[in-house]
């Protein structure tokens, strides 16, 4: 597959697992509905535990799907609910209605926005009214930090309108952008975002209108001058005095495009931020054959990297950027650290410089270690599902039970190694989450079996992840998967001019705000999951997407090194990758690691599914 197999058969490598201990099992028939799934006598055997190969029999032992799967039968008479639920196939027909059910829903909001709220940042689709800067209240970040005044969703959707083959409303889009929006703006926003969102997207359009094949169709402008790689230039070189006056080489979490980092600026912030900008920031060095941004965005990986516990080699959540010292000591595969591990993998395969993939390599095989609970493999043995919980990064003692939605991009990222056994698993439990309420919950407590925080802000992790493991296996059970979630999207989040957050994903309760997230990410996978003909399937070039899901095409422009490994003065090639370096098995594609009797029936066993949904309390 054009997209997928960039990480293919000379990229994937299969981690071996570390031997766990089970903690609960499937409910047997008869019990009662009180004491039916993985309760909380069973989960809390992980509490306390610190996480290696061997559990020391403190674990308790579970009887485990097999001792169910008498019961199982029985209650399945009928035959197997799960596979006559999952295992329908797909005509063409209803893969194009849904394809253009996707694509209906990104023009709904996408056309309201347009309407309602452009030139602002976001629109407010319960009363039809755009979103800027919250001027009146500097520290209401969860607005600041994301809106800048500078026509935010109209510049994220940009690259969507291009997949979706709308050439001439992405020309429009993108003249608009070119003709109205500027960066000298007094707006202090957080460096992440800024990057991910409008820098990302601007890179993205940029890349797309001046590809000489034009796979989307004619995406290309008359007379156009490279505008959009000199906005994401402006851009970045406003960025830029984040990294400056940092002890550690960590940036500033906020810049104000004007004036640089604000006096009395925080001195905290997270992984995932500072350490998730080398993709825009190397795209835009190599493109303009600058060190300087791929340079200090290593810069920060780096000093990151060698803060990771010496024992672990896990990392924290939060960290001081003066002095080093982790502020947040959990580990985990959510917010604060996420993207971090996206980008190292997804530096390498863009760049090809080895040293990102071997920190790949290393931080995955500690999360392995570390954070991953359940049986050892995904699709058979005893004992309870894989679950990656949150640990102290020094000792991986488990410090919560709770997990967030967030996490629900890692099975995406494991398809991208050739990890997609586990993948597998994991991406179940997170569906088996949106079964039971209809979207993901922020943080779901899975020893409680109940959500900690109850909004869905229409996030796309978990159709990212459905997307890329339909392209790794062709299993129709994803299909159905997106269908599941379209709909449920359809049924809760729409509202009078658009999509809105769902505050209470059980009440079902909306909040006025559509992130730009929704068009450039959620709205994207899902027309592409069911859009076989699309050119970023057939076209024979290769794509990535970034963290906000705006595209890029792997193209020998990004491999040519511009000396981001040393200070820009100092301009040293780094050595390259060489294949026998890799942790990879070369000899087969990681397509064959699913087995071909599998590759169209359910990709788990239906006592493993139903042991999931037991798990998150569904039956």
């Amino acid at each position: 597959q054009a997209l997928l197999w960039l990480a293919g058969p000379s990229f994937g490598f299969y981690q071996q697992r570390l031997r766990a201990f089970s903690c609960g099992s499937p409910a047997k028939e008869g019990e009662s509905s009180s004491s039916r799934g993985l309760k909380a006598p069973h989960w809390a055997s992980f509490l306390g535990q610190t996480w290696g190969g061997d559990n020391g029999g403190g674990g308790v032992q579970s009887p485990g799907p097999a001792a169910a799967s008498s019961s199982w039968s029985r209650r399945s008479s009928g035959g197997d609910e799960y596979e006559k639920r999952y295992n329908r196939a797909f005509s063409s027909d209803l893969r194009s209605q849904l394809r253009d059910a996707a694509r209906s829903m990104f023009s709904f909001g996408y056309d309201n926005y347009m309407a309602y709220a452009f030139p602002q940042d976001e629109l407010n689709p319960i009363h039809c009214r755009g979103r800027g800067p919250d001027r009146g209240d500097p520290s209401n970040l969860n607005i600041n930090d994301v809106l800048g005044n500078y026509s935010l969703t109209l510049i994220d959707a940009l690259d969507t309108l291009a997949v979706m083959g709308n050439s001439s409303e992405f020309r429009k889009a993108v003249k608009l952008v070119i003709d109205t929006v500027t960066f000298d703006t007094d707006s202090t926003v957080q460096v992440f975002e800024a990057t991910i969102r409008v820098l990302g997207s601007l890179l993205s359009a940029h890349i797309i209108i001046t590809d000489t094949r034009q796979p989307f169709g004619d995406m290309t402008i008359k007379g156009y001058d490279d505008e959009l790689l000199h906005m994401a230039h402006d851009l970045a070189v406003r960025l830029l005095p984040a990294f400056e006056n940092t002890k550690t080489g960590i940036p500033y979490p906020r810049v104000n495009l004007r004036t640089g980092v604000p006096s009395g600026s925080n001195n905290e912030t997270c992984t995932a931020g500072a350490g998730s900008l080398l993709v825009e920031f190397g795209i835009l060095s190599r493109l303009l054959g600058d060190s300087t941004f791929e340079w200090v965005a290593r810069r920060a990986v780096k000093a990151l990297w060698n803060l990771r516990s010496n024992d672990t080699g896990l990392l924290g959540n939060v960290v001081n950027i003066q002095t080093g010292h982790w502020v947040g000591k959990q580990s985990g595969l959510g917010a604060g650290l996420d993207s971090f591990y996206e980008y190292l993998l997804k530096s390498y395969i863009l760049f090809g410089e080895k040293e990102d993939l071997e920190m790949f390599n290393d931080v995955y095989q500690s999360i392995q270690n570390y954070l991953r609970r359940g049986r050892e493999a995904c699709n058979e043995g005893e004992g309870d599902p894989p679950l990656y919980v949150n640990v102290n990064m020094f000792s991986g003692q488990l410090m919560n039970t709770w997990i967030d939605s967030l996490q629900a991009f890692f099975p995406g990222l494991q398809v991208l190694i050739g990890d997609v056994e586990d993948a597998i698993c994991l991406h179940a439990f997170y569906y088996a989450i949106w079964k039971r309420y209809g979207a993901l919950p922020e943080r779901y407590n899975w020893q409680l079996q109940a959500p900690d925080v109850l909004f869905y802000p229409l996030r796309p992790e978990l159709v990212e992840s459905t997307y890329l493991l339909y392209q790794a296996t062709k299993n129709p059970f994803y299909l159905h998967v997106g269908m599941d979630i379209l709909q449920s999207l359809e049924k809760y989040t729409k509202a009078k001019c658009g999509y809105a957050t769902l505050h209470h994903v059980i009440e079902k309760s909306k909040e006025d705000r559509m992130e730009s997230f929704f068009l450039s990410e959620t709205c994207k996978y899902l027309f592409l999951l069911f859009d076989e003909e699309n050119p970023v399937h057939k076209s024979g070039n290769k794509y990535m997407f970034t963290t906000e899901g705006h595209i890029v095409s792997l193209d020998k422009r990004l491999r040519v090194s511009v000396g981001q490994n040393t200070s820009p003065e100092e301009q040293k090639k780094p050595g390259k990758i060489k294949p026998n370096e890799l942790k990879a098995n070369n000899s087969i594609s990681n397509c064959n690691r699913v087995p071909d009797e599998r590759r169209y029936l359910l990709p788990l066993k239906s006592i493993y599914m139903r042991q999931i949904d037991q798990m998150v309390g569904l039956i």
